[in-house]
C-alpha cells in the first residue's frame, strides 16, 4: 500500500541527515547530535512542497546561525533518485523543497493499481485494539448523545482498521446494578397499573417513564395475563426484567444497524458478577491497599487516583457501584482478552471519570497510557432556526430512530446524512445539527455535495465509455499531459489521503476525513469547470479519464470509511 507523501518525507529526512553528516565530516559543521528531522507541507504554497526547520534545531549545538547551517546542508544534499527539483533557504533558515510533478503522476498510478486499498497504511501493524462506544443503558431508546457517539466510535474504529490495526467494536451492556433495579421497579409499576388501574400503585418519581415500558408490559400481559400479581416482589421484578431487557437490547441493535453500526461484541456487565471477575478485581484493590472502609461501604482511596476525594466501590447495602464494575470490565479488556490499546467514547459529562479510571488501571497493574478516552460534546438539533427537542412524528424527545426517519426524505438516506453531519466537527466541539440543511438536495448540504461529486464522476465515465473511452491501463498513459493548475491541485489533494488516515488514526479524529473529502469534491468541481475531458486530443482525454477515475476512487474510499454510501446516480 502506497503513501507517496510519507515516502517523500522519509526520503527528505534521509538525504538531510546524510547532508548533515557530510557537513560534519568535512568540518563545515562541528560534531553534533542530529535530532529527529521534521518534514512538513508548508501552508503557504510559495514556500515549496515540503519544508524542514532542521537548521533552527541545530543552531544552538552548532553555535552557528540557522541560515548558515541551511546553506551548508543544501550544498551537501544529494538529490539523485528523488523527486526534488530545487531546494532553497527561506526566512530564518527553513529549507524548502520544490518537487517535479513525477510524484503526482506516481500517486495516480498508485490509486489506479490499489483501487479500494488506496489510502490504507500499516501504522498499526496488527496491534490489537478495542473501541467501546455507545454502551447506552438498555432501559430505553437511543438518544442524540448515543447517535453522535455511535457515528464517532464507528468511524474511529474504521479509520484504525484502515491504518492497519486489528480492531474490535464493542458495546458494554449495562444489564446489572442500580439501573436494572430501577428498570425492574418501573416495569412492575406499569404492570400493576395496567392490570389494576393507575391508583393501584404510585409510579416511582425516578423511574423510567418512557412509552416502551408500558408497551413491554402490554405485551407481557397479552402473553401471560395477571399471573405475577401474587408473586413475591423481587421475583416478579426479575421475571419482568428478563422479559423486557432482551427486547430493549434487540431494539438498540436494530436501531444501530439501521445507522450502519454493527458491533463485534456485546459484553454483558452481569457476566462480571457471574464469573467472579468483579469480586476478584475488588479483592486485588483491597490487597494493594487501595481501598478504605468507612460508613459501612468500601471506598477507593482518592490518593491512588490523583484526587482528594474517595470513590465508593461497594455501597453499604453490599451492591457494587458502576465504578467498581467498570474497573473489572477494563481489567477484562486488558488482562483477560489481551487488548494492546483500549479506546472508550464517553459523553463530556464523564470527564471527571477519566483520571479515576486511569488511576484504577495503574493500581491493578495496567499501564494507564494504554487506555484512551474520547470525550464528545452535546448535540443541538435545529429546525426552522430554533432548537428542536421533540420529534415531529411522535411529539416525544427525539431518538436516533426518530432522527433517521426525519432525515430520510427527498430521496435522502437518513443514515448517510446523520453520520456525515455527526463527523463534521471534532469530538470535543459542540455540534449544531441543522435539520433543514441536512435534508436539502443542493450543494449547500455537505453530504449531498460530496455524493453528487461521486455521482457526477460515475456519469462522466459512463458517457465516455459510450464514446469508446474506457478507463485505460495507467502505465499506457502519458500522465505528463496533466499540467494545468486545477489538475495539479486535485492530484495533490488525492495524494494526501493516506496521510489523512494516519493523522486521523493518531488523533482519533475522523472529522478530518469529512473535511478532506469536501476539499476533494471542491477541487474536482473546479477541475470539471476548467478542464474538458470529452473533445480534447486523444492522449489528453485518456490522462484526464485516469484523473477523474482516481478522484472517484478516493471519494468512494473515504465514504466507505465513514460508512456512507457512494451513489453512482443522483
Amino acid at each position: 500500500m502506497t503513501n507517496v507523501i510519507q515516502n517523500i518525507e522519509n526520503q527528505i529526512e534521509k538525504i538531510v541527515g546524510e547532508a548533515v553528516g557530510k557537513s560534519v565530516a568535512q568540518g563545515e559543521l562541528p560534531e553534533l547530535e542530529i535530532p529527529q528531522i521534521t518534514v512538513e507541507i508548508p501552508r503557504d504554497k510559495g514556500f515549496g512542497d515540503f519544508s524542514t526547520n532542521i537548521a533552527m534545531q541545530l543552531a544552538k549545538s552548532a553555535r552557528k546561525a540557522p541560515r548558515f547551517i541551511s546553506d551548508v546542508i543544501i550544498k551537501n544534499l544529494d538529490l539523485n533518485d528523488t523527486y526534488i527539483e530545487k531546494v532553497e533557504c527561506a526566512g530564518a533558515g527553513f529549507i524548502n523543497f520544490y518537487l517535479n510533478n513525477n510524484w503526482l503522476y506516481d500517486t495516480l498510478k498508485a490509486i489506479q493499481l490499489e483501487g479500494q486499498e488506496y489510502g490504507k497504511i500499516e501504522l498499526g501493524n496488527g496491534r490489537k485494539v478495542m473501541v467501546e462506544f455507545v454502551s447506552a443503558n438498555p432501559t430505553g431508546p437511543l438518544h442524540m448523545g448515543n447517535a453522535r457517539g455511535g457515528a464517532l466510535g464507528d468511524c474511529i474504529a474504521n479509520v484504525l482498521t484502515a491504518a492497519g490495526y486489528d480492531v474490535t467494536k464493542e458495546f458494554y451492556v449495562n444489564d446489572a446494578g442500580n439501573q436494572i433495579e430501577k428498570f425492574g421497579i418501573s416495569l412492575e409499576a406499569r404492570y400493576i397499573q395496567l392490570l389494576k388501574g393507575e391508583d393501584a400503585i404510585q409510579f416511582p418519581e425516578d423511574g423510567y417513564h418512557g412509552e416502551d415500558i408500558i408497551n413491554h408490559m402490554k405485551e407481557y400481559i397479552a402473553a401471560y395475563g395477571d399471573k405475577l400479581l401474587n408473586t413475591e416482589e423481587k421475583e416478579r421484578r426479575r421475571i419482568l426484567v428478563e422479559f423486557a431487557l432482551p427486547r430493549n437490547i434487540e431494539n438498540v441493535k436494530s436501531a444501530l444497524q439501521s445507522y450502519g453500526v454493527n458491533h463485534d461484541v456485546w459484553f454483558s456487565e452481569q457476566s462480571l458478577y457471574d464469573s467472579g471477575e468483579l469480586d476478584e478485581t475488588i479483592q486485588i484493590l483491597r490487597d494493594k491497599g487501595a481501598t478504605v472502609e468507612k460508613e459501612g461501604a468500601l471506598w477507593m482511596k482518592g490518593s491512588v487516583m490523583g484526587s482528594d476525594k474517595d470513590e465508593v466501590l461497594v455501597r453499604n447495602n453490599g451492591i457494587p457501584t458502576y465504578f467498581a464494575a467498570d474497573i473489572a470490565y477494563h481489567r477484562n479488556k486488558f488482562l483477560k482478552r489481551n487488548f494492546d490499546w483500549v479506546i472508550d467514547l464517553w459523553g463530556a459529562d464523564h470527564h471527571g471519570h477519566v483520571a479515576r479510571m486511569k488511576g484504577a488501571m495503574a493500581e491493578i497493574g495496567i499501564d494507564p497510557d494504554k487506555l484512551d478516552v474520547v470525550l464528545f460534546q452535546l448535540v443541538r438539533l435545529y429546525r426552522n432556526g430554533e432548537i428542536a427537542r421533540m420529534s415531529k412524528r411522535t411529539g416525544r424527545t427525539i431518538s436516533l430512530t426518530d432522527l433517521l426517519e426525519e432525515l430520510s426524505v427527498n430521496g435522502n438516506d437518513g443514515k448517510d446524512v446523520a453520520r456525515f453531519f455527526f463527523n463534521m466537527k471534532a469530538s470535543g466541539s459542540h455540534l449544531d445539527f441543522d435539520l433543514d440543511l441536512a435534508v436539502k438536495q443542493s450543494n449547500e448540504n455537505p453530504v449531498f455535495y460530496v455524493q453528487y461529486a461521486h455521482a457526477r464522476i460515475c456519469s462522466m465515465l459512463r458517457l465516455m465509455e459510450d464514446e469508446g473511452y474506457k478507463v485505460p491501463e495507467v502505465n499506457t498513459v502519458n500522465m505528463v499531459l496533466l499540467d494545468k493548475k486545477e489538475e495539479i491541485e486535485l492530484i495533490k489533494k488525492l495524494a494526501e489521503f493516506p496521510q489523512e488516515i494516519k493523522i486521523s488514526a493518531q488523533s482519533l479524529e475522523p472529522s478530518r476525513l469529512t473535511r478532506y473529502v469536501l476539499d476533494v469534491a471542491g477541487l474536482f468541481h473546479s477541475f470539471y469547470n476548467a478542464c474538458r475531458v470529452k473533445g480534447e486530443e486523444n492522449e489528453l482525454v485518456k490522462a484526464r479519464i485516469i484523473l477523474v477515475d482516481s478522484t472517484r476512487t478516493v471519494i468512494r474510499n473515504v465514504l466507505n470509511i465513514l460508512s456512507i454510501s457512494a451513489p453512482e446516480k443522483m
